[in-house]
C-alpha cells in the first residue's frame, strides 16, 4: 500500500458519519469514572500520609539517635609515663 492509497483510505474513514453512542452507555461510563477518580484521589491521599509519616519517623529517629554525632570512645589509651 503506497502513500496515495493510505491517504484515500483514511479519507474515507473520515468521511464516514461516526455510529450513535447508545445513551445508557454514557451513563456507565460516567459511573466507572467517578469511581475512578475517588479511588485514585484516595490512593494519592494514602501516599502522602505514608509520605508524611516516614518523614516524621525519620526526623525522630535522627534526633534520638544522632547518627551524626562520633560515638564516644569505649577504650582509654594506656597511662604510661607519669
Amino acid at each position: 500500500m503506497n502513500r496515495p492509497e493510505r491517504e484515500a483510505a483514511v479519507r474515507r474513514v473520515m468521511d464516514q458519519v461516526p455510529p450513535l453512542v447508545p445513551p445508557e452507555l454514557h451513563d456507565e461510563v460516567v459511573r466507572r469514572g467517578a469511581r475512578m477518580l475517588r479511588r485514585r484521589r484516595a490512593a494519592r491521599r494514602v501516599l502522602w500520609f505514608l509520605l508524611f509519616a516516614a518523614s516524621v519517623a525519620f526526623v525522630v529517629w535522627a534526633v534520638t539517635a544522632r547518627p551524626w554525632v562520633e560515638p564516644p570512645s569505649t577504650t582509654t589509651p594506656p597511662l604510661t609515663d607519669w
